[in-house]
């Protein structure tokens, strides 16, 4: 949209210098001073278009606030509007009262520019004078040159017209231009407000997990420190409640962080999309039974029968390889597929490929082709425990491709449970040998 308005505004003087300047031709031909005058005139106009661009680039500028207006250049964009005002009164008073009237139009070539520039630098009652005082001195020039009633209403009436148009295009194209800044720059304040929220949860979520059950260890300790200290045996239970009270705060502040560290995988299909699309980046996912995104095609209902603890840990890897498009790459292209497929000995498994072009081969760059970051050791990490393996690496014509694969069956408790029963048989065995 930006984009647009500029090279919009940018072109308009040149357009209508082309388009107002149709009678002068005739005239570029003529000799004398009615020839000098016409060049004259046509050199200005484009002189007055050219000094247009820098001053409705400031005029951008000014309106989003970052600079202040450019008086100086303003400044001189009034002496060839001035002296191109002038040659076209001169031309008009040459020419005569029968081919006048075709010149109205080309007298006001030369305030155009200059219109179109003040409608961005000057508030609209400094315009209105401006042009009001533009308009005055031009029906002035005409009536001391001794040109008729309807040459010298007509040429400062064009002039006036001619403002209102610029005034009008302008502060429209411009009005549309600011509600786009203010679009975006709410949705800029919104993202840190919903950060801010989430903080303001857990903080909440917090405060009512720990705040009473620290106010009451606090109180039982006291307790407990009066009793030991007159010799009573009901210290130690006092202690035994602290204790317990401190177990259970530890069990409920787990569930608050894993709550609150919580991936869902059709969550986090749905975001991965809106954001890599957001960079201009086109992702494309692909799930069983069909293709498409799953906040489009509303096929996403599959991931409700795969495990919590699978939908979860494949959510962290999309988040994860989104991060990854995002920092470590130039990307344009994006692919997310999920499939069902079966192992050796005839288990599930559910499988997550990313692939996206745009892969810097420098490896001083985490994330590109042969290397690995933080992140995906982390992700290792978190599905080892569910029997899960993650592959990352450069994929076919200069992608690069992060493949996740966790069985249907995956029991987050069970690699502690193995750790747990093979350092109990050693612990018996070392005992036995005792």
């Amino acid at each position: 949209m930006e984009l647009l308005t500029r090279w919009t505004l940018y072109a308009l003087p040149w357009i209508m210098l082309v388009v107002m300047a149709g009678p002068l031709p005739g005239r570029l031909r003529d000799e004398g001073v009615t020839g000098g005058l016409a060049w004259a005139q046509l050199g200005l106009s484009a002189l007055q278009s050219v000094l247009a661009i820098p001053l409705l680039r400031r005029g951008i500028e000014h309106r989003r606030r970052e600079r202040e207006v450019p008086w100086g250049l303003l400044a001189l964009a009034t002496v060839p509007m001035v002296a191109g005002q002038g040659a076209g009164v001169a031309v008009l008073s040459t020419v005569g009262a029968p081919d006048g009237s075709a010149f109205m139009t080309a007298a006001t070539m030369n305030t155009l520019p200059f219109s179109l520039s003040c409608a961005l630098l000057l508030s609209v009652r400094a315009f209105t004078l401006l042009h009001a005082g533009i308009g005055a001195a031009t029906l002035a020039a005409l009536a001391v040159a001794g040109e008729g009633p309807f040459m010298v209403v007509g040429s400062a009436f064009a002039v006036l017209l001619m403002a209102a148009l610029a005034l009008f295009t302008v502060r429209s194209s411009i009005w549309m231009l600011v509600v786009m800044w203010e679009l975006d720059a709410s949705r800029e304040v919104q993202a840190r407000l919903a950060v801010a929220e989430e903080r303001l949860r857990f903080g909440r979520d917090l405060h009512d997990v720990m705040g009473r059950n620290l106010a009451v260890i606090a109180l039982k300790s006291e307790l407990a420190v009066q009793l030991a200290r007159r010799g009573r045996p009901e210290a130690a239970e006092q202690m035994a409640e602290v204790q317990r009270i401190a177990q259970e705060s530890q069990r409920e502040v787990r569930d608050v962080v894993r709550g609150y560290r919580g991936a869902d995988l059709q969550v986090e299909l749905a975001g991965a999309r809106s954001v890599l699309r957001a960079a201009r980046v086109d992702c494309r996912i692909e799930y069983p039974g069909g293709d498409g995104g799953v906040d489009e095609g509303g096929g996403g209902g599959w991931a409700g029968g795969l495990p919590a603890a699978v939908r979860s840990a494949l959510g962290w890897v999309v988040r994860e390889g989104t991060t990854n498009v995002l920092r470590h790459a130039e990307a344009a292209r994006c692919t997310v597929r999920v499939a069902l497929g079966r192992t050796a000995d005839g288990g599930r498994t559910a499988v997550l490929v990313m692939e996206n072009d745009g892969v810097s081969e420098s490896p001083g760059r985490p994330g590109g082709a042969g290397t690995a970051g933080n992140g995906l050791k982390g992700l290792r990490e978190r599905l080892a425990p569910l029997g899960g393996t993650l592959w990352s690496g450069p994929g076919e014509g200069g992608t690069y491709r992060l493949r996740a694969e966790l069985p249907l069956s995956a029991d987050p408790g069970r690699e502690g449970r193995q750790g747990r029963q093979g350092r109990e048989g050693r612990q018996g065995r070392e005992g036995g040998g005792v």
